[in-house]
């Protein structure tokens, strides 16, 4: 298990990748975005996006996927949001671009009112193949403090 003990500032964490097909994109976009540049590849090549592109919203689900599939989902009371800062989705995620996070700790604080929690806070940065940045954000999250052995 992962307690707020272990999530010290500047510890980094990887997922595994995950690579987008254009089916999944439309599938994504037809339920949750269903704008004519995540849903229509020929309407989108006269879009700002020059192509078919991936929602946000899909490249972040996708992120949160990987995540809860690598190191960070033995986290002592699983993965609590307490919100996001600053997130961003600096180009568009396409047909074919294999995709990969990196968490990085950027802070912890322990509660004041529940001795046994802290707030970590983390920046994840989704990656494509090329190294560039498909999506970032800063998220804190509840985490429960290792229990201390009762004599």
């Amino acid at each position: 298990m992962l307690y707020f003990e272990d999530l010290t500032p500047g510890r980094r964490f990887e997922t595994a990748s995950h690579t987008l097909t254009q089916d999944e994109i439309i599938s994504f976009a037809r339920q949750f975005d269903p704008q004519p540049f995540h849903t229509d590849p020929e309407a989108a090549k006269t879009s700002v996006f020059d192509g078919l592109a991936a929602s946000g919203w899909h490249t972040s689900s996708l992120t949160m996927r990987l995540i809860t599939a690598s190191e960070l989902k033995n986290v002592a009371n699983g993965l609590i949001g307490m919100g996001i800062k600053d997130m961003r989705w600096p180009q568009p995620t396409r047909a074919g671009d294999t995709l990969r996070a990196t968490i990085e700790v950027l802070a912890q604080k322990a509660s004041g009112s529940k001795p046994g929690f802290g707030v970590v806070q983390l920046r994840w940065t989704t990656l494509n193949q090329h190294d560039e940045i498909a999506m970032q954000l800063e998220t804190s999250i509840w985490v429960a403090r290792r229990p201390t052995e009762q004599a």
